[in-house]
């Protein structure tokens, strides 16, 4: 067996080596002024606060640290892969990946070429979360158009997967230019680099990943906790009757959240960046709106989705989503709306030190009582 081959054989088993539940912190590496002291971060501060921000969640344990992209003036992740690469090299064992990469209006051979990269650079360290965009700004900037939504990702996403298996490759589409024999390197250092697909709760998307057998990352941003409980069942349901075994698939949960030494602090501490972030970043989508504290305050609550509060009250929240879901992971959004770096770090810490080892404890616990 020659080096090459020892090291996939080492990477095969550190994957199925991997916690029994996955927590870790995303960015959309948003510009946002801070409502409290009114200053605007620069794009270079925001970039370099990135860095550290995934240099901390590596060396306190989390499992992930993940990347959004957006392609607006208020946002620094416009190429996920560029800022994940700077973080591999200042991190040693933590997973990276895109939350999301917008397949839909990029290109599959671009999009593989760059992660694989990475994936080399990191040492075997890179997913992507592919999804259509909940933002729509991309597709007039590179030349789509929006009535081929959904088209753009089934075929892209087909491309994707396929280069993922074989090279050279021979594809034939509708939307994107033919490939013949096309040699598409690097390759990934794994295996098989994890491609998960994100899904906002549409049935349709769920079924649609379940049918493909593909991991899927569900996003809540507010409403009760239970709300994605439909589309994780469709999920199932649409793998099993496909001929995948729902108990091999992955599923993740992405959304807001923050911890804090008590309760009332990181309530206190995240509501007027939360709130300004909610306005800010959806008032180009048409819908901005602002949060009272006393909404905010509904949403942090046992049944609610976003998860704040002490260390004690966002272990009992994340074995909840275990709980209703079945989760394997789940990515949480800290400092949206421009915190300032020492309140996010502080939150990354605490979530690595004092709430992640808890909670993969529990979970597998749970999953030994069940076998």
């Amino acid at each position: 067996m020659n080096d090459t081959d020892t090291t996939k054989v080492d990477r095969a088993g550190t994957a199925a080596a991997r916690s029994a539940f996955e927590i870790g912190h995303m960015t959309f590496v948003e510009i946002t002024a801070d409502p409290v002291t009114g200053t605007t971060p620069s794009a270079h501060q925001r970039a370099r606060e990135t860095i550290e921000q995934a240099r901390v969640a590596d060396q306190v344990g989390l499992d992930l640290f993940a990347v959004g992209e957006h392609h607006r003036t208020d946002f620094v992740g416009s190429a996920p892969p560029v800022v994940l690469a700077a973080a591999a090299e200042a991190t040693e064992r933590i997973r990276l990946t895109s939350s999301v990469t917008v397949l839909s209006s990029d290109d599959p051979v671009r999009v593989w070429e760059q992660f694989a990269t990475l994936d080399q650079l990191s040492g075997g360290r890179a997913e992507i979360i592919a999804g259509r965009g909940s933002y729509t700004e991309s597709f007039p900037l590179f030349g789509y158009d929006l009535q081929d939504y959904a088209d753009l990702f089934r075929e892209k996403l087909d491309l994707l997967l396929q280069i993922r298996e074989q090279n050279p490759i021979t594809w034939r589409g509708r939307l994107r230019p033919d490939l013949d024999h096309a040699d598409v390197g690097p390759r990934a250092l794994q295996d098989q680099l994890p491609i998960w697909v994100g899904v906002g709760g549409t049935l349709a998307s769920a079924i649609n990943t379940g049918r493909l057998g593909l991991p899927m990352a569900l996003a809540l941003l507010l409403g009760p906790i239970t709300q994605q409980e439909q589309a994780v069942e469709a999920y199932r349901q649409a793998a099993e009757q496909a001929g995948h075994d729902p108990a091999t698939l992955r599923t993740s949960i992405n959304l807001h959240g923050y911890v804090a030494s008590s309760s009332q602090a990181a309530r206190d501490i995240m509501y007027p960046y939360f709130a300004q972030g909610m306005q800010e970043n959806n008032h180009q989508r048409g819908r901005g709106f602002t949060m009272p504290r006393a909404v905010f305050d509904a949403q942090t609550s046992p049944a609610a989705g976003l998860v704040v509060g002490s260390p004690q009250e966002v272990i009992d929240k994340l074995l909840t989503y275990h709980q209703i879901y079945g989760l394997d992971r789940a990515l949480i959004q800290i400092g949206f709306g421009g915190m300032p770096q020492k309140d996010v770090l502080t939150a990354i810490e605490l979530l690595g030190t004092e709430v992640a080892p808890v909670v993969r404890q529990e979970v597998a616990a749970r999953k030994e009582v069940a076998a």
